[in-house]
């Protein structure tokens, strides 16, 4: 049995959720946005998936760090098209799924960071 990892199913669904936004956005032809978001949202779980593989904690905290910082692309394209009247799209639920991702992520990248540096 696997052990569950919190930080990696809730990626992995909130890619899922990311994917049906994209779709929704392509319907709209908004490819531009589309492209960002799906690439950004969707790496961010990939990204989790390389540090639990990673070869070191060196690895593991970069592998994280760049998960973080797509999250936090990610939430940048999500506000933008949750408060854009451009946009007809209700986001309102995955800026705040992706707010907690970033708090999780910070914090793992932090005590990761910490424990590095008393080695």
């Amino acid at each position: 049995m696997e052990k569950q990892n919190l930080i990696a199913d809730k990626t992995f669904s909130f890619a899922l959720l990311i994917i049906d936004v994209c779709k929704q956005l392509n319907q709209q032809k908004e490819f531009d946005i589309k492209r960002q978001l799906f690439r950004s949202g969707t790496s961010i779980g990939a990204n989790i998936q390389e540090a639990i593989g990673a070869a070191s904690s060196r690895d593991f905290v970069a592998k994280m760090n760049i998960a973080l910082k797509e999250a936090r692309e990610t939430k940048y394209w999500l506000s933008l098209i949750n408060r854009s009247s451009h946009f007809t799209l209700d986001v309102a639920d995955l800026v705040f799924e992706i707010d907690s991702i970033v708090r999780m992520l910070s914090a793992i990248v932090k005590t990761s960071k910490s424990k590095l540096a008393k080695t």
